[in-house]
């Protein structure tokens, strides 16, 4: 692996025209594609396996006019004070609005408020349903116009008008802070490396990349039926290892030019080393994301695989494109311990040549750092477990939802809408449960329908339970159920299951089927299906993880503390992601407007991620303790060793990483908003405590058994030389070639 990535490394440097012309060729045609492909289409939320799913399935099958999936909208009316809805010049206001509505293109049905009964008992709220023929991301921009002028036409008269609903779905804004998530990255290259030449180059590839893999998704949207928040996160983790994995290089190439060596030679012998790291940690992480289509939600699946194509596609460039950035530098790209002219490094030099001495070089921070770390182990371990597991206990109370109306910020309509149905007809209201009864396998369906109904009404929780509505063919009906809780609460979870017990009753005795199905059962089912799969994933990764970084490492132990460490690090991150956004800590700081339930996807998602980066940071610090140890230091010199050299540039990439996370605090999207977040959180807790504190910890305490490993797995394993002990043999050659060509 180390020899093969030397000689890359070293052809990219030589033939770096060739390669800059390739990547450049790549970005154009990825930005023509996107800038051809046709606009994205219809991004169904389809969770297959759950009866929600099956209800929805059967609806379109027996109701084929109906557009079940289609998207909805709420337009709420409320009279000023002192008047009703029901007053003449407020309902012909109402009633010219809803003939505004019925003439949009895409409008399948408007429900009139006085017809429908959908005016609150105390006749000062009313609302009118709007069913579209197409899914919310489907709805064309004009049609949304069209929603928000018939509201704004009805505030003239002096009603107060809000809209709810999914048909105004829009693209997640995610705000000035992920630019500022770049400028910090900057800020930091800058500090770590004294030079802008040598700054700029992980930002740079890193943004190729990102517009590489951001373009191709854009060109195969429509394809794909890939939505926003999948381009958002392929961004979100592309931009953080795109940088990251550059600078590990960067970093090795100028501690390889401070050991004498030629820059070309310095470049094969970055990407071999540090390059094998880079190689094995983007493993790390595309096992992760790709690891999430076991849970078999179709939009998780594409998220992760886009978001994995773009870690490749980082990996590729930073073996590739940053050595032939690097041949064009020169000596613009200075050696570790020398800054530029820019950041006062002439200066220095001229200082010390005119003194005539130069100072005895001081132990940099990670060396003193690690050399207390090995002198204390029990008190850095004790200290590192218990900070982490104060901060998960939190997680202790995470409860599971997937955002609605109700979790937008007051100041949106959609939110002013959820509140004044809550106010006019009670909370439930807001996710009414839609029972379908399949009597096709029954004697007398009009019997059955009737007894599904009159079960229903008879549990605890129940407001309102509509007639059957049933299909032309008379086999298959719906009914309308609205809870007395709202959507997102524990009790309205246990209406739906108990109207599940009562449909397996009904079974049993007529045998037809009662189907739960709406926005509420929906969502109630993906939390359900995350749940039963975070175990099978957990282990899955891990597992494969585990015998990824055996083979790396060719230990048994490091990987099992990595994996451990883990554990410890997204558990407090969850922690965190509950007292923020289920407590309300610090969430006016994080403008969280409104608490509630963590997102559903949410652990299982921060565990694949998570874990994907964390193991970037054990790859990339234990692999130059590993080489030391290798190369014939004492484990405990080994720890300090790996720290000399890689503590700053591991600090500094999850510094990074931290600052492009939190970049997308700021979107208006809550779901992207939460993942900044936790994902930021979680490089905090891996980085500075797991990796930068228990993980010396613990390899000090268990000296030379930490590298242990049984002699037939030894054998076994294949020998992909991470430590680059074959690059000795090859710059051997090298040098003997060199010779040869110089008596010539």
């Amino acid at each position: 692996m180390a020899t093969f990535l030397y000689k890359l490394g070293r052809l990219a440097f030589r033939r770096r025209h060739f390669v800059a012309l390739i990547w450049v060729a790549l970005l154009t045609l990825a930005g023509v594609g996107a800038a051809s492909a046709p606009t994205a289409g219809s991004t169904s939320f389809s969770i297959p396996g759950t009866e929600a799913q099956k209800a929805f399935d059967l609806l379109e099958q027996r109701f084929p006019g109906m557009s079940a999936d289609g998207a909805t909208a709420r337009v709420v009316f409320k009279a000023p004070d002192g008047e009703k809805m029901t007053d003449a010049a407020n309902k012909a206001t109402v009633e010219e609005t809803v003939k505004e509505l019925s003439d949009g293109s895409e409008v399948a049905s408007v429900a009139d408020p006085y017809t429908a009964h959908a005016v609150s008992k105390d006749g000062t709220i009313a609302y009118a349903s709007v069913k579209y023929e197409v899914s919310g991301m489907e709805l064309k921009d004009a049609s949304r116009e069209a929603l928000e002028d018939a509201a704004r036409d009805a505030r003239h008269s002096g009603l107060t008008v809000e809209v709810g609903g999914d048909a105004l779905q829009t693209t997640p804004e995610t705000g000035a802070t992920e630019i500022i998530g770049i400028a910090v990255a900057a800020v930091v290259l800058v500090i770590t490396f004294g030079s802008l030449i040598a700054a700029g180059l992980p930002l740079l590839t890193a943004l190729i990349g990102v517009g590489i893999g951001i373009s191709t998704i854009t060109a195969l949207a429509s394809a794909l039926e890939l939505g926003s928040t999948t381009s958002t996160l392929a961004m979100m983790i592309g931009l953080a290892v795109g940088i990251d994995y550059a600078l590990f290089i960067v970093s090795r190439y100028r501690a390889e030019l401070a050991e004498g060596r030629e820059r070309e030679e310095a470049a094969g012998r970055a990407v071999g080393t540090a390059g094998s790291a880079v190689v094995f940690a983007g493993l790390t992480v595309v096992i992760a994301l790709v690891g999430l289509s076991v849970v078999n939600i179709p939009m998780l699946t594409k998220m992760g695989i886009a978001a994995a194509g773009t870690v490749v596609i980082a990996v590729l460039i930073a073996l590739t494109m940053i050595p032939a950035l690097l041949g064009y530098a020169g000596k613009k790209v200075r050696p570790a311990g020398k800054k530029s002219r820019w950041m006062g490094g002439n200066r220095a030099e001229k200082k010390a040549a005119a003194s005539g001495t130069a100072a005895p070089a001081k132990p940099n921070l990670g060396t003193r750092w690690a050399s207390f770390v090995v002198r204390r182990p029990i008190a850095v371990l004790l200290l590192g477990v218990l900070g982490l597991g104060a901060a998960a206990i939190p997680a202790a109370s995470l409860e599971l939802g997937l955002p609605d109306d109700g979790s937008q910020p007051t100041s949106t309509t959609q939110r002013r809408a959820y509140d004044l149905l809550s106010d006019g007809f009670g909370p439930g209201f807001n996710g009414p449960l839609m029972v379908v009864v399949d009597a096709k396998g029954s004697g007398d369906a009009d019997a059955v329908f009737k007894q599904v109904g009159d079960d229903i009404k008879g549990l605890k929780n129940v407001v309102t339970v509509t007639p059957a509505a049933p299909n032309k063919a008379g086999d298959t009906a719906t009914i309308t159920v609205i809870p007395d809780s709202k959507p997102s609460s524990v009790t309205t979870e246990d209406l739906v299951h108990s109207i599940r017990d009562k449909g397996a009753e009904v079974k049993a005795d007529t045998d037809a089927d009662v189907l739960v199905t709406g926005s509420t059962a929906m969502n109630i089912d993906v939390s359900q299906k995350l749940n039963d799969a975070l175990l099978p994933y957990l282990a899955l990764v891990v597992g494969l993880a585990f015998l990824l970084l055996i083979v790396v490492f060719r230990s048994i132990l490091v990987p099992l503390k990595a994996a451990l460490g883990f554990l410890l690090s997204v558990m407090a991150a969850l922690g965190a992601v509950v007292a923020v956004f289920q407590w309300g800590w610090l969430a006016s700081l994080m403008g969280v407007e409104e608490t509630g339930p963590v997102m559903s996807m949410m652990p299982i998602f921060m565990v694949g991620v998570v874990f994907g980066l964390a193991m970037d940071y054990e790859v990339f610090l234990v692999t130059r303790m590993r080489e030391a140890y290798v190369h014939g230091e004492k484990p405990s010199q080994a720890v300090v060793t790996g720290f000399k050299y890689g503590a700053r540039v591991v600090t500094a990439a999850a510094v990074i990483m931290m600052a492009v996370f939190a970049g997308f605090i700021g979107s208006s999207e809550s779901m992207v908003k939460m993942i900044g977040f936790g994902l930021a959180v979680a490089v905090f807790f891996d980085a500075f405590i797991v990796r930068m504190a228990i993980v010396p910890a613990v390899l000090a305490l268990l000296g030379k058994k930490a590298w242990w490993l049984p002699k037939w797995l030894d054998r076994a394993l294949p020998n992909v030389d991470v430590e680059g002990e074959g690059l000795r043999a090859q710059t051997d050659r090298n040098e003997d070639e060199d010779r040869e060509l110089a008596r010539v």
